[in-house]
């Protein structure tokens, strides 16, 4: 399939998991990708594995702090420029913090604020005209099972989650009758480097967590099965998905 031929995307959070798995799905499918993360190494890894794959002539990366609005103009800026303006935004920049929350910090609560929700707004912003310019903008942005089912010692990343969600249906409906469709994807189950270690206190119960096993059986599924879903979502195949969100869970919260 080369669903993507001729379109142009920016992924955010392509260092790494999910977003790097994104990045190279598009590229399989013949876009053309700017990839963009606050890590370099993770950037440099992700380029590898274009180089690797054949498609690195159709990737650029760039080192963006997604919680900085001078980098997310400067970066997001260069990146339309490069591509010489964009179809699909994908927006899979993000952090997992735990703690009790009686004992979460105003300092905690605002850095999950300032990534995941902040963060998204921003990027997006940013990349509105470009995408409305198009007639047919996608953006795609990243909520959680814990947005609409209890995750403990999660709340300041549940909340940022449920907030994404909601600026996401927002951005639906104002943009549509420009052509714009916005969707987001909740993952839950999925092995990554936020899953393998969410920063649980020392005296978490961690019995609770036996509930977030997978109904399908075969345990945690990888990257790239959200790549696969976010690839129908943004392609023709997703044309009249908007203004909602899809669970990728396995069954977990069946």
């Amino acid at each position: 399939m080369k669903r993507f031929e001729g379109r142009r995307a920016l992924v955010t959070g392509a260092g790494s998991g999910i977003g790097r798995a994104a990045v190279h799905r598009i590229l399989a499918e013949g876009g053309t990708v700017v990839a963009a993360d606050v890590a370099e190494d993770g950037l440099a890894a992700t380029h590898r594995q274009a180089e690797a794959d054949g498609t690195a002539d159709r990737l650029t990366t760039v080192v963006v702090d997604i919680s900085d609005e001078t980098s997310v103009r400067d970066g997001v800026g260069g990146a339309i420029a490069g591509l010489g303006g964009l179809d699909v935004l994908v927006n899979a920049a993000g952090i997992l913090r735990s703690a009790h929350t009686e004992r979460t910090t105003l300092e905690f609560w605002n850095r999950m604020l300032a990534v995941n929700l902040t963060g998204t707004f921003l990027v997006t912003r940013e990349a509105l005209p470009a995408l409305l310019a198009t007639g047919r903008g996608v953006v795609v942005n990243f909520s959680s099972t814990s947005a609409s089912f209890a995750h403990p010692y999660m709340a300041a990343y549940a909340a940022t989650k449920g907030g994404i969600q909601s600026f996401t249906h927002a951005i639906a409906a104002e943009y549509a009758k420009q052509g714009l469709r916005a969707v987001s994807v909740a993952p839950g189950s999925i092995a990554s480097g936020m899953t393998a270690d969410p920063g649980l206190p020392e005296d978490a119960d961690t019995s609770w967590f036996v509930k977030l096993r997978p109904a399908l059986g075969q345990g945690f599924a990888g990257p790239e099965t959200v790549a696969g879903v976010i690839a129908m979502l943004a392609s023709d195949d997703g044309a009249f998905v908007t203004g909602t969100e899809i669970r990728i869970d396995g069954g977990t919260h069946a």
